[in-house]
């Protein structure tokens, strides 16, 4: 079975961080409501959804992408490069015990599950204000018994790699080529972004179906018109907080449970 770990939005969503968008004020109400919509969306697609609590004290924990990352073998937390939101990964490495073995990223590496980008056995991880070299060598080491290859990726205007560039299916990239060092992934086939939205790289595949910020229509057409089927869903709230689709969701396969 296919689930999808989730965290309700903080009431502290407010103060949110913010890296490369500017502050505007976030209607709590609206943001909890298209959080809800999402997880009812991902259910409608397939998945389990294992909704954890809200994190009051901590306004980024919905993020919950950003704490760890799950393998088929194993769960790695990870030290987040912000110091306000390392608490967060402690419920959700509790979360993530009932389902796999745990290991762990240490300071002085930092890393973020934000810079991940997976494809089969290959993770490229983004060189970002958030994820050091030093995180990504331990990451490699953790990795390596497991036939994983990890592959640094500079990024630069953008807060995470999956900002910048996501995978949709097949061989295709949906990408901003201008916001990372896109020599690592020259053997794929790219969507660019339309020039009019340079955001919307950051789209969530499941069960066959592009998930996709309602905001983007340019991007959305650039997309379907390679053969993709898309459902639009509008995360407008959440995107004041520097939000896409990945980061709000943990997807994994259940093998005994």
């Amino acid at each position: 079975m296919l689930n999808a770990i989730t965290r309700a939005v903080s009431p502290a969503i407010i103060n949110c961080e913010i890296s490369f968008i500017d502050r505007r004020p976030i209607d709590l109400a609206r943001a909890q409501e298209q959080h809800r919509a999402y997880e009812k969306l991902l259910e409608k697609l397939g998945a389990r959804v294992i909704s954890l609590p809200a994190e009051p004290a901590l306004p980024d924990s919905m993020f919950v992408e950003d704490p760890a990352v799950v393998l088929d073998e194993l769960a790695v937390i990870l030290p987040l490069g912000t110091d306000s939101r390392r608490p967060e990964a402690a419920s959700l490495a509790k979360a993530l015990s009932r389902f796999r073995d745990l290991a762990y990223v240490t300071l002085p590496g930092t890393l973020e599950g934000g810079d991940v980008l997976r494809i089969g056995r290959k993770l490229f991880v983004g060189l970002t204000r958030r994820s050091n070299a030093e995180g990504i060598r331990q990451l490699a080491a953790i990795l390596a018994p497991h036939n994983y290859e990890v592959i640094p990726v500079p990024v630069s205007g953008c807060l995470h790699l999956k900002s910048a560039v996501t995978h949709i299916g097949g061989n295709t990239l949906l990408a901003n080529r201008a916001m990372f060092d896109a020599a690592p992934l020259a053997s794929y086939d790219w969507i660019d972004v339309d020039p009019a939205e340079p955001h919307a790289a950051n789209a969530l595949v499941f069960g066959g179906t592009v998930i996709f910020p309602a905001s983007f229509p340019r991007t959305r057409a650039r997309i379907e018109a390679g053969g993709f089927h898309v459902a639009p869903l509008d995360i407008s709230e959440l995107q004041k907080a520097e939000s896409g689709l990945t980061c709000s969701s943990l997807l994994f396969e259940t093998f005994q449970d």
